[in-house]
């Protein structure tokens, strides 16, 4: 008889380089899909690693896989303190997503790097990892990969937002999962606020005091990206074409950038909501948010004021580790050889169970 649970750990490096994050995960996986998060813990980047994950862009190949190496080896200690200091003894299985260095499915390749074999290696566990890949193969955007746990674990609310470095969200649109990167959000937002030593605008206080540029609001949101059907995905690469460019081009206080840039980031997600509530006329839909940018409050308020669906703030735990968690789940689901990755959000050739397995 299959065991019913299964005990995970899930890592998640986001673009926001604001560190990694860990989960400890009980999943009963009968009937259905449930869980619980038994430990939890984030931890920052130093100096050194944001310096290096920011200029791995522009390495070498030889220098990229000696980055590749080393990061796999900084995420085994991270993994094996975490499982020393919460006592943790029962483990399954590792996901982890590693961190993206390049994503351009366009092209037919994305890296995230963390090298696994060293990963199992050290721990001694079995490590899941590489999940992009083989979706990219298959003619799909390799992102998002998070809906798939929307819909096994999240499916009471209509709408899941991830404010991370990007807006990504997730919808069921007549029974089939739909999603979608929406936007940049925190990469841009904390790539200013970095340039006067903080890591990030609390609570986007600073924007709140600044005024909205109407140019580059509207240059921000008539960007042809928004113009493309989905599946889409973004990347860092994106950003530094696009988005950078526009914003140095007007002499502007830090303030009204944020400002700015936070308009836009709301007006968009606010569009996409908005278009799909415009067929479920009278639905009271309820919007999930996650990621970093639940906590800024002034970004939440502008996301209500240009809002139809309700927005809900759930549970630390759930806002900080959501992402890790899915990975965890993702991990578990290609452990067990079952689908973790939708054509109908990657688009992709065909549904698959991806993810790389490492076992010593």
């Amino acid at each position: 008889m299959e065991n019913k649970t299964r005990h995970a750990i899930g890592l998640m490096s986001g673009t926001s380089l604001d560190g990694v994050d860990l989960v400890y995960v009980k999943f009963l996986i009968e009937p259905g899909y449930s869980f619980e998060i038994l430990e939890s813990e984030s931890v920052e980047y130093s100096e050194l690693w944001k310096k290096r994950l920011t200029e791995a862009f522009t390495e070498s190949g030889e220098n990229l896989m000696a980055l590749d190496a080393d990061y796999g080896e900084f995420l085994s200690k991270l993994v094996l303190n975490f499982i020393r200091v919460k006592n943790i003894k029962k483990i399954d299985l590792i996901a982890s997503h590693g961190h993206t260095i390049f994503h351009q499915p366009d092209k037919k390749y994305t890296l995230q790097i963390g090298n696994g074999a060293i990963m199992a290696a050290m721990t001694d566990y079995k490590v899941i990892c590489d999940f992009r890949t083989q979706d990219v193969a298959l003619g799909g955007q390799g992102a998002p990969l998070v809906p798939i746990g929307d819909e096994l674990l999240f499916s009471e609310f209509d709408f899941c937002l991830n404010l991370g470095g990007f807006a990504n969200i997730s919808y069921a649109d007549k029974g089939t999962r739909k999603a979608f990167d929406i936007c940049p959000v925190n990469i841009v937002l904390n790539q200013y606020t970095r340039s006067i030593g903080l890591e990030f605008d609390d609570k986007g206080q600073m924007a709140a005091e600044g005024q909205v540029h109407e140019l580059l609001l509207d240059e921000l949101n008539n960007l042809e990206f928004y113009r493309m059907s989905h599946p889409k995905s973004l990347g860092f690469e994106y950003v530094t074409k696009s988005i950078f460019p526009l914003i140095e081009a007007y002499p502007m206080e830090l303030k009204d950038i944020l400002r700015t840039y936070a308009e836009h980031a709301a007006v968009q997600i606010a569009k996409v909501v908005n278009e799909v509530e415009n067929f479920n006329p009278g639905s009271n839909s309820r919007l999930l948010v996650t990621g970093g940018g639940a906590y800024n409050d002034f970004f939440i308020q502008r996301l209500r004021h240009h809002l139809k669906a309700e927005v809900v703030i759930p549970d630390a735990d759930i806002i900080e580790f959501k992402e890790a968690l899915i990975f965890a789940l993702l991990g578990v689901l290609r452990d067990q050889r079952k689908v973790n990755c939708l054509k109908s959000v990657t688009g992709a050739s065909k549904d698959h169970s991806s993810g790389v397995v490492y076992q010593i």
